[in-house]
């Protein structure tokens, strides 16, 4: 997956090196694959088995799908555009009071990287259970645990409530999911349910503020998630593009409104 950024192009200036994505990786429209459209999966259909083969055939095929009339209220989600727009236009004074760190992962960050490049957009990361326990460190034999918490702006004043409403719809979603995919595999529709047990699930809100290098920056650079499902909501501007290996090249993703596009993390 990846978010180039698109916008009209200014005058070029200096651009931080860290930015600069390589030739490779640096968007550009005219090489578009034009193919359909990743599957688009209605989930109030009353045919459960067509529902279930459909998103059998989007894993086995795509690892990506969009899903429409998925049940998260239409009122939540704009309810997050609203106010996660009222943060990000806060002053960076304001928005790095909740700024992560080192020990904190959890909160504001606007120097991101994807393989090692920078990319061109501000996030704010929350866990949908609060107060997680994590690994203290990646070495091993140590069997210490700490916790991470969750950072929450004073402004706007209904951020918290409504990022906390999101998470539940979100988690909701993301079990239903997995039990589709469950029953596409001839498994119980429980079967998974297990293994996300104390899960480390989070939120991310991107921002990608107007670039003027759009020839050499992306919003988010090309990378695979390492969770076991990812649930994207993209907004009308768009840019998201997908890769399967059976194509070789860059998808893009055709906006939706209300859907959700749904990434399996499945190599293809």
């Amino acid at each position: 997956m990846r978010k180039p950024e698109t916008k009209s192009f200014k005058k070029m200036g200096d651009i931080d090196p860290s930015y600069i994505q390589s030739t490779e990786h640096r968007p550009n429209l005219s090489t578009f694959v034009q193919v359909d459209e990743i599957p688009i999966i209605d989930l109030s259909q009353s045919n459960q088995l067509n529902l279930i083969s459909e998103i059998g055939k989007a894993c086995e095929e795509w690892g990506f799908f969009q899903v429409i009339n998925h049940g998260v209220p239409s009122d939540v989600s704009k309810k997050v555009e609203i106010e996660s727009k009222k943060f990000f236009e806060l002053s960076m004074e304001e928005k790095k009071k909740v700024k992560r760190d080192a020990v904190n992962a959890m909160g504001y960050h606007d120097a991101e990287h994807t393989k090692n490049i920078r990319d061109w957009k501000e996030v704010f990361d929350y866990l949908v259970e609060d107060a997680t326990l994590v690994p203290s460190s990646h070495e091993p034999n140590d069997l210490e645990l700490r916790t991470l918490y969750n950072q929450w702006p004073l402004y706007p004043t209904h951020f918290r409530e409504t990022m906390e409403e999101y998470a539940r719809e979100l988690e909701k979603l993301s079990y239903k999911l997995l039990e589709l995919v469950s029953l596409s595999l001839g498994l119980p529709g429980d079967k998974f349910h297990d293994c996300f047990k104390n899960q480390l699930s989070t939120v991310k809100l991107n921002y990608y503020p107007p670039c003027p290098f759009p020839n050499l920056a992306l919003g988010v650079g090309p990378h695979k998630d390492s969770s076991a499902l990812t649930v994207l909501a993209q907004d009308e501007i768009g840019g998201l593009q997908v890769k399967r290996k059976s194509l070789g090249d860059w998808v893009p993703v055709k906006p939706i409104p209300t859907a959700f596009v749904i990434n399996l993390g499945l190599e293809q």
